[in-house]
Formats: structure tokens, C-alpha cells, sequence
């Protein structure tokens, strides 16, 4: 099977900024994890002020974007508000 493409977009609850801190160093190992492992591919913080992340998975189906969901900090903590998964067709690189 193919390598596709997947970005996960989170929506995240008001003032995340400050609400991430005691999350944020485990949300981004549990990324760095899955970076070296080649699934995520980039990822960051959207909105200003901050109101979402956008990150983008690498692979033949969209499970490892599904299993984040379920392991991330920011989930447990009940940060994120709303996600969506969604192939993403690259046009220019």
C-alpha cells in the first residue's frame, strides 16, 4: 500500500497557552517519539492567540493519528475540545 498523507487538527479550549504547561513537555516527547519513528512528519500550534494544533502524519492509513489522539497529554487533560483526521492530498513540496 501507498504512503499517504494525514493531518490531525485539534481545536483547543481558550487560554491553551498558560492550561498546556504541565503537559506540554510529555506532549512533545510522545511527538518527537513518533517523528523519529517517521509518522509525524511536522507539527505546531495554530491560531493567535492559540486556538488549535495542526500536525501531519506519514503513512499507509491514518492509525497512527488515531492512536496520538489517544495517548496525548493534551487529550487526558481534556485540552483539546475537538480533533478531525483528514487525508491530505500534497500538491508542491
Amino acid at each position: 500500500m501507498a504512503q499517504s498523507w494525514f493531518a490531525l487538527i485539534y481545536e483547543y479550549v481558550p487560554n491553551m497557552v498558560e492550561r498546556r504547561v504541565p503537559y506540554r513537555e510529555a506532549h512533545l516527547a510522545l511527538l518527537g517519539e513518533l517523528r523519529d519513528r517517521g509518522d509525524v512528519y511536522m507539527a505546531g500550534a495554530i491560531g493567535d492567540p492559540v486556538d488549535g494544533g495542526l500536525i501531519i502524519f506519514h503513512g499507509e492509513t491514518n492509525q497512527a493519528a488515531h492512536d496520538f489522539v489517544a495517548a496525548d497529554p493534551f487529550g487526558a487533560a481534556g485540552l483539546v475540545v475537538s480533533y478531525r483526521i483528514v487525508p491530505w492530498a500534497v500538491s508542491v513540496s
